[in-house]
């Protein structure tokens, strides 16, 4: 029996919110870092496993959606997750050591990362193809708001009540979401003969492959990559594991992720332009709020107020979008989407010290734009020639390919930050001849305004505040030369649409709901 339009939208909204959850829970702990550490008594490198551990089990969980979505069937594994979540969320709250939150985190992360791609291979059983538009932009916005709102969620309740809100506020949400996916109509049916299937080792070592990359990926920048003896061991271990998972995936009959949707020339080139866009879109969620919390010294109330305007722009645009996905070549479309993100991009990359709201507004707003315009239709774009039996798989690729790049991104944009600004840093010294006339003017005003505060101490203070300076403008440049790097990608990235084959009417579009 078919599922009623009003039925399909009440369990796809609860489905959407919990993978909002999900996604938001990747970045809601960043701003409120310290107080956590402080509040475990953790140190500064391990208080940061609190999000490395959900980011490990996250892509973890993703490509194995399929798997589990199958064996337990989509409302299940769907119900399991939510409730799971719910219940570690709880736990994290409540947690009494370091130890015990990156446990708690690690269920937490496995549990919503069930949740991301099941929201996203419903969205094809419950609409056909014509009714698709308007579901796929609440997913995109979902996907792209998510890490953007979450740090300024999380800091919000940390400074209003307590960093244990952060993980507090999903249970009621969690625990009803649950409820109410449970209470639903079978979107298929549960085949338990498929455990007794299940490739072992090919489970193993895809948990060590995709696990040990998001640690080095992580980590690395930060302990100097293979010079770091944990990091270079993990690297070989996550090699030789990669090199097992391909192998069983491509010879055994039931492999643990489904790759030979690869083979669909649409949801390939997709794939390779959502791992790029993952890359822009945690880029720039990572490179502003630095920018703005380092150099202009904003707090997590004003940074969330500025990175607002790109997730208001995307709410007010969705029914634009949506309108448009049906209208005309989603090609182009694409196309001009990733043109005018990249745009907003490079409008970005003539920062100063003193940019502030008014130099980030119409970027953010290009950015919204673009943003919505691409990945949502790119989404739409990848699946529309998957046969329904591939669309789960296809799910749980598409999206950890997304999470991939922006592990990876991250990865990179902190090792250029490192080396640009050594370059900037040298740059901008050889300038502080201590002859200049511009620095003897600048040393002498500020040793003579603080004069009377520092003492003797005068001249050193003025010598530290124009070393701060120096420091805070090399860091501006650098920011600047990323930007216009990400630009320059997602503008190259915007090309390859044009090897798609424009998708007609797919095997997804008359599937009848049961």
């Amino acid at each position: 029996m078919k599922i009623s339009p009003a039925a399909a939208w009440a369990m796809f909204g609860a489905m959407v919110f919990g993978n909002f959850m999900a996604i938001l829970d990747i970045q809601i702990v960043a701003s409120s870092i310290n107080e956590i550490q402080a509040g475990l008594g953790a140190s500064q490198s391990e208080v940061a496993w609190v999000q490395t551990i959900y980011l490990i089990a996250e892509v973890i969980a993703i490509p194995l959606s399929a798997l589990l979505s199958n064996l337990l069937s989509t409302r299940i594994y769907f119900t399991i997750s939510a409730l799971g979540f719910s219940l570690a969320s709880l736990m994290c709250g409540f947690a009494w050591n370091l130890e015990s939150m990156l446990v708690f985190r690690a269920f937490q992360g496995f549990l919503g990362g069930g949740m991301i791609p099941t929201t996203m291979a419903a969205l094809f059983v419950l609409f056909p193809r014509e009714k698709q538009a308007l579901p796929m932009v609440v997913v995109g916005m979902v996907s792209t708001l998510g890490p953007a709102i979450g740090p300024t969620l999380g800091g919000w309740l940390t400074t209003h009540f307590s960093w244990h809100w952060m993980f507090f506020i999903n249970i009621m949400p969690g625990l009803l979401i649950a409820a109410f996916v449970y209470s639903a109509q079978d979107l298929d049916k549960p085949n338990p003969s498929l455990f007794s299937k299940i490739d072992w080792l090919g489970l193993a070592s895809m948990a060590i492959f995709l696990g040990g990359l998001e640690f080095v990926l992580d980590e690395g920048p930060r302990n100097d990559w293979f010079s770091d003896h944990i990091i270079l061991y993990t690297a070989i271990a996550c090699v030789l594991s990669a090199i097992i998972f391909f192998y069983r995936c491509l010879t055994v009959q039931q492999p643990i992720v489904d790759l030979s949707v690869f083979k669909n020339r649409n949801f390939s080139l997709s794939s390779m332009m959502t791992f790029v866009l993952g890359m822009a879109l945690y880029g720039m969620v990572y490179i502003v709020p630095v920018f703005l919390g380092q150099v202009r010294g904003m707090n997590s109330s004003q940074i969330g107020h500025i990175m607002l305007v790109m997730g208001v722009t995307m709410f007010l645009f969705a029914p634009f979008v949506g309108s448009v996905m049906s209208r005309f070549d989603a090609r182009k479309v694409i196309f001009l989407g990733l043109s005018v993100a990249a745009l907003g991009v490079v409008l970005n990359a003539n920062l100063t010290t003193q940019s502030d709201f008014d130099e980030f507004f119409w970027p953010q707003v290009l950015r919204g734009i673009g943003m919505m315009m691409g990945l949502i239709i790119m989404s739409q774009l990848a699946m529309s020639t998957l046969s329904m039996h591939q669309i789960k798989s296809a799910s749980g690729v598409y999206n950890l390919t997304r999470n991939i790049g922006g592990a990876i991104g991250l990865a990179i944009i902190n090792t250029l930050i490192d080396q640009r600004m050594a370059v900037h840093v040298t740059g901008l010294s050889s300038y502080l001849i201590p002859s200049r006339p511009e620095v003897v003017d600048y040393l002498a005003q500020t040793t003579a305004k603080y004069q009377a505060i520092a003492g003797d101490q005068a001249e050193q203070l003025a010598m530290s505040m124009l070393s701060r300076q120096m420091h805070l403008q090399a860091l501006t440049l650098t920011f600047n030369d990323i930007l216009k790097m990400l630009a320059a990608l997602m503008f190259a990235t915007a090309f390859i649409v044009f090897l798609v084959r424009k998708p007609s009417n797919s095997p997804v579009d008359n599937m009848p709901v049961h």
